[in-house]
């Protein structure tokens, strides 16, 4: 008789032991994993020309998802493109001295001011210097002097041209064509970045979770074109009693089991609801679900994934 005493009461101590290690109930809960959606839409409504992904391809970084109509946009680039050739060329012109045929112009133009004004010095020099015996009138002598001091001049007039003509323009025009040059390059810039928003990229590696327009239809501005599911971007989303509330924090560690759920897959909870609800109809669990819950998300560690809508049951884990 003491030998079965003393293993009923054995067994009472084990069974109380599984007991006081299991979870109870309050320290389970139910709820479904959750995606958070990546939504890509234009900034600027359009025609839909193009859209190369479907529904469940998976997609790397700067994918193409979908192309609207850019024949305006492609024509401002062509258009900003111009007018900077344009605004680099005045520039470029106004760095550099006139071209060579201009001065070689210039240049024969002074020779032959030099040759005339040779021959009115001589002529003047002449006048004041006549035989003895011959007089001259004083208007001649001025008339002479006056040509020789003008094609003199020309001369002048002429080698300050050249020496113009080799120089580049002053340097408060350059700055100006400098400035002109940066306001156009500037919309140049802005014109090529306005082609570039009419094709959609995918911000980052994801599965094409659905597409939301066709080919051909117009895409409203702000509309998404394509709904993209990051691998990272699952949460889990279950409903805790108020009795259970005071125990959940953030960044405690959760265990996590599902149908077809790897072992050991656990989470740490992210946040923690401060307002009560009633519990949603898709939460099915042994509890009565009239009662007030709160809402608690958690993070999947390890970079696992679950598929969004998949039921979970959730488990603290003790510290």
């Amino acid at each position: 008789m003491n030998g079965i005493f003393e293993w009923l009461q054995g067994a009472a101590v084990a069974i109380a032991a599984l007991f006081a290690t299991a979870p109870t109930p309050i320290d389970r809960f139910y709820g479904y994993a959750e995606g958070e959606y990546v939504r890509v839409a234009p900034r600027e409504g359009g025609i839909l020309a193009e859209r190369p992904v479907r529904r469940g391809d998976r997609v790397a970084p700067g994918a193409i998802l979908a192309r609207l109509e850019d024949g305006s946009e492609r024509a401002g680039v062509a258009d900003a493109r111009a007018r900077l050739s344009q605004a680099e060329a005045q520039l470029a012109n106004l760095r550099k001295g006139r071209r060579t045929p201009e001065i070689d112009a210039l240049e024969a133009q002074r020779a032959q001011a030099e040759a005339t004004a040779r021959l009115s010095e001589a002529q003047y020099r002449r006048q004041t210097r006549l035989p003895a015996g011959q007089v001259v009138s004083v208007d001649r002598i001025e008339q002479a002097r006056a040509a020789f001091e003008r094609d003199r001049a020309r001369v002048s007039e002429l080698a300050a041209d050249i020496a113009l003509a080799r120089m580049a323009a002053r340097d408060d025009e350059i700055d100006a064509a400098e400035a002109a040059v940066a306001v156009v390059r500037a919309g140049v810039e802005q014109a090529e970045w306005r082609l570039g928003q009419r094709t959609l990229r995918a911000p980052t590696a994801a599965l094409v979770f659905d597409t939301l327009f066709e080919p051909g239809e117009f895409v409203p501005a702000g509309s998404p074109v394509a709904t993209l599911l990051p691998p990272g971007n699952i949460k889990l989303r279950f409903f805790v009693p108020e009795a259970a509330r005071a125990g959940m924090t953030v960044g405690q560690a959760v265990a996590i089991a599902c149908d077809g759920c790897p072992d050991g897959l656990g989470g740490t909870i992210s946040y923690v609801s401060p307002q009560a609800e009633f519990t949603p109809p898709v939460i099915y669990s042994r509890e009565s679900r009239s009662k007030l819950v709160y809402m608690v998300e958690a993070r999947l560690a390890d970079g696992r994934r679950l598929d969004p809508g998949q039921p979970v049951e959730v488990t603290r884990v003790a510290r």
